[in-house]
Order: structure tokens, then C-alpha cells, then sequence
């Protein structure tokens, strides 16, 4: 069964997640009949009625695509079309449920998600918190963000910001990692755009290969490293002390400090 927005729904913003998650949408077949896109800018969305004011209707979905900076801004001017049918989908990173439930107080629910990239593509992850309703009273909700890929519904907030480093701002990680596998090669003589596409068809098999096997990926890294081979050597240098591991966790801990930073900013402007 195709997905569908709650309608009336209003996408407030439509920046680059909000616009991946679109075109995941269409690509998946859903229909955009009953949506509307909100944008100061009045820059149109292909295939969506786009407006600079907010109609003269009580939506049942808005979607909350803007930078959270702007949250003090907008509130004002859309909570009071936010009425006890409304559901709020906000992927404000580090805008708390709370902060959110005190801009839109007659709100039927406060639902937060943080997107990754892939959503375009289908193939997203994408967490869910909410502490107002759960999977049966947010079913709408879930099918439509579950047409985008896989969804992970969280029991507090801090898994949410962990889940989002991993997967939202770990789509950028994982991206720097296959970069470097490619300058890596393009420094031992390999051709710079021969060098990409082999570090970029690496990246893409091995997921593939995970997906298709249901293999861990410490598993698959066994399977390819031979003993005594050049995989086993190399290996050596990402699992030493000081070596990859180390490195993911400082990064994933800065990712989910600088949420918590956000978090404490937004509350206080609140």
C-alpha cells in the first residue's frame, strides 16, 4: 500500500533533508494532492502547491524543515494554525520534544525525526521519538516515513541523537572514509577519477554484500583478510590502539555533544 500525507499537511521549509525526503516520496509514488510547501522565498517545489503564507486551513500534518536557528522566528507565526488534529514532524536537531510541545501547545502530537540523506534514494535510516503517541496513534506517520527506508523508533531522546549521529551525520563519515580511500590510491599512482569510482563502488558492494548475506561487518572483514595477507596488514593499522575505532568514537561523541549543545541553546531561547 502506497503511503499518504495526513491532509491537509504543510511542509514548513523545504532545505536539502526536507528535499531529499521529497524526492524519496515521489519516487516512491505518493501522492502530493492535499500538501502544501510553506518558503519565505516562494522558491517553487516541483509538483507541490508553494506558497509564502500559510493558507487559511487547520492542517492535520506540518512538517518542520527549516535550520532550528529559525524555530524563534517561525513559531509565532504558525502555531496559531497548529490545532488539537495537528501533528508536528520536526528534524530540528536538537530541538527537544519539550521546546517543540511549548512553541505548539494544542498540538495533537510532537513526533522527532532525524533523516539521513539516502531517504532520497530510498534507502534511508531515519529515527522516530515521540512522547505523545506511539506507533498506533502515529500509524500515518510511520507509513510515511517507513516508504523511505528503515525507521528506528526510540525510547528517549538521547537515542534519537545517537541513532542521528550514526546514521544522519555518519552518511558524511562514511563519505570521507571513501574519499580518502580514493586518494589513497590516487597517491600510489592511480588515476583521480579512476581512483573515485572504485573507492565509491567499494562502499556501495560492500553494503550491498552486508544486505544481501545478513554477514556483520566484522564478518565480511574476516572473510577478506587472508593470513598473513596484504588486507591483514592493512587491518592491523585501523585496529590498533590509536587506530579507526578510537577515532569513530570522538567522532560520534562530538556529533551528539554539539546536538546537546543545540539542545541547551534552543531552551534557552525558549
Amino acid at each position: 500500500m502506497t503511503a499518504a500525507f495526513p491532509a491537509p499537511a504543510w511542509l514548513v521549509g523545504c532545505g536539502n533533508m526536507a528535499g531529499a525526503m521529497v524526492e524519496g516520496w515521489r519516487a516512491g509514488g505518493v501522492d502530493f494532492a492535499g500538501v502544501t510547501v510553506i518558503r519565505p522565498s516562494g522558491t517553487p517545489v516541483d509538483g507541490i502547491r508553494t506558497v509564502t503564507e500559510y493558507p487559511e486551513e487547520q492542517p492535520r500534518f506540518v512538517m518542520l524543515g527549516f535550520k532550528p536557528q529559525k524555530l524563534g522566528e517561525i513559531a509565532p507565526g504558525l502555531a496559531p494554525h497548529v490545532g488539537s488534529e495537528t501533528i508536528i514532524v520536526s528534524m530540528l536537531a536538537g530541538v527537544t520534544a519539550a521546546t517543540l510541545r511549548k512553541r505548539f501547545p494544542e498540538a495533537r502530537a510532537i513526533v522527532r525525526i532525524l533523516p539521513n540523506l539516502p531517504v532520497a534514494q530510498v534507502q534511508g535510516v531515519t529515527p522516530i521519538y515521540s512522547a505523545d503517541g506511539g506507533i498506533d496513534d502515529l500509524v500515518e506517520v510511520q507509513q510515511l516515513i517507513a516508504s523511505l527506508g528503515m525507521i528506528a523508533w526510540c525510547e528517549t531522546e538521547t537515542e534519537l541523537g545517537v541513532i542521528g549521529a550514526v546514521a544522519s551525520a555518519g552518511v558524511a563519515y562514511v563519505a570521507r572514509f571513501a574519499e580518502a580511500l580514493g586518494r589513497a590510491a590516487e597517491a600510489l599512482g592511480v588515476n583521480p577519477t579512476r581512483a573515485r569510482s572504485i573507492a565509491i563502488q567499494t562502499l556501495v558492494g560492500t553494503g550491498d554484500l552486508a544486505k544481501a548475506t545478513g554477514e556483520s561487518m566484522e564478518e565480511i572483514a574476516r572473510r577478506v583478510a587472508s593470513p598473513k595477507g596484504t588486507t591483514e596488514q592493512g587491518l592491523a593499522v585501523l585496529d590498533a590502539p590509536d587506530g579507526l575505532q578510537q577515532l569513530v568514537d570522538r567522532t560520534i561523541a562530538a556529533a551528539v555533544r554539539r546536538g546537546q549543545q543545540l539542545a541547551e541553546e534552543a531552551a534557552r531561547r525558549d
